[in-house]
């Protein structure tokens, strides 16, 4: 009986991260600007968001955390649709 409410709990969490997976949007960030000249907080957040070339683009899903490492170097990069 445990086994069964097992795979039915394993089932609905697979469900539900599929259904947010679906959901969830995705953003394409843009390195416009040198990082030369740039603090080193906004250079590691670069690097976070693996930008680490000029007129590189990569993507990731539009959690908080990364729209605010976005707005931590909005100077340095760009949203490319």
């Amino acid at each position: 009986m445990q086994e069964l409410l097992l795979k039915t709990e394993e089932l609905a969490l697979i469900k539900y991260l599929e259904d947010k997976e679906e959901f969830m949007a995705t953003i394409k960030i843009k390195q416009v600007k040198s990082r030369i000249g740039a603090p080193a907080d906004q250079k590691r957040t670069l690097d976070a968001l693996g930008l680490r070339k000029l007129n590189r683009v990569v993507e990731h899903e539009a959690t908080p955390s990364i729209q605010g490492m976005i707005t931590k170097v909005k100077h340095l990069v760009k949203i490319v649709e």
